[in-house]
């Protein structure tokens, strides 16, 4: 079943610890498509400029991504980030951001992504996050994710978004600070109270933990020896929750913990290599063989 994102897209200049890749493909929007569209057909909405390279649209295209909903503003460029990565990995700093055309992005979707029945609204303004909700007449399952930044500074507009959201994702620290509250299981606990149905709160090489009314669970990140570059392991994660939940066409309680095991082990394909560099060189074989693993870890 097709899956509808919005998200942003971008052009990366990514500093590690080892090496320096300039020019790099990626976006919240870019990574989400990528690690779905092994579950699932992707309806992508994003912006770029000029400055987008043709390639990077033919790449998208050869998996099942469509881009009739991809803007490209004539004389405009790309958003670009540029960040460094702290030895641990964990740990970064950006160290410039260029929002460019994506910061007047106005998501307009085609008639036949209007129809999708799974909806992920990247991190974006909650306005625009709404403004596209809009306009999803026929979805059955939306879930968006936000950032401190809109916690802060339009936290009204996301607290009307949270009401009508099916899933929210959201990293701990930004749990922590929806909610007020330093303590993270009272944290997640009271975002789900704000209105989405279940709450996944990211924490990164600790895994994730998921919230609902009658659930609580933490799920462990599949251990990784070496860590190359983990920009997008977030959006993966979402990326493949969603497109697992899409492809069953299901998001009762057992599907949504699959759907949480299947994100996890696609981030870590993604953390292996630059941009999508780890998720190019995986089948749905050599994914399904890593879930395999992951589900022994997990057994007791």
């Amino acid at each position: 079943m097709p899956l509808l994102v919005v998200g942003s897209i971008a052009l990366d200049d990514i500093e590690t610890p080892t090496e320096t890749r300039k020019d790099q493909l990626g976006g919240s929007c870019v990574f989400f498509s990528y690690a779905a569209s092994y579950f699932s057909q992707v309806q992508m909405v994003g912006v770029v400029g000029d400055d987008w390279p043709d390639a990077h649209t033919q790449l998208l295209e050869t998996r099942r991504i469509d881009t009739a909903g991809l803007q490209k503003i004539p004389g405009g460029k790309t958003f670009r980030w540029k960040a460094r990565y702290q030895p641990n990995m964990n740990d970064r700093e950006t160290l410039e951001v260029h929002l460019n055309v994506l910061e007047h992005f106005n998501p307009v979707l085609p008639a036949s992504f209007q129809e999708a029945k799974f909806v992920f609204l990247g991190n974006a303004s909650p306005v625009l996050q709404l403004r596209v909700l809009e306009q999803a007449k026929s979805a059955k399952l939306v879930v968006a994710d936000t950032m401190d930044l809109w916690i802060n500074i339009q936290n009204d507009e996301l607290k009307a978004l949270l009401k009508r959201l099916g899933g929210l994702v959201l990293n701990d620290s930004e749990a922590r600070l929806l909610a007020d509250d330093d303590n993270l299981v009272r944290a997640g606990k009271k975002v789900l109270d704000m209105g989405p149905k279940f709450v996944v709160i990211k924490k990164g090489e600790h895994g994730a933990m998921f919230f609902s009314e009658h659930e609580t669970y933490v799920m462990p990140a599949f251990p990784i020896t070496d860590v190359v570059d983990p920009t997008g392991a977030g959006d993966s994660f979402a990326g493949g929750m969603m497109g697992y939940l899409a492809e069953q066409d299901d998001f009762s309680p057992t599907s949504l913990k699959r759907a949480m095991a299947h994100g996890t082990v696609v981030a870590s394909f993604t953390v292996e290599d630059f941009s999508l560099e780890g998720l190019k060189r995986i089948d749905r074989e050599r994914l399904d063989a890593r879930v395999t693993d992951y589900r022994r870890m997990l057994s007791f």
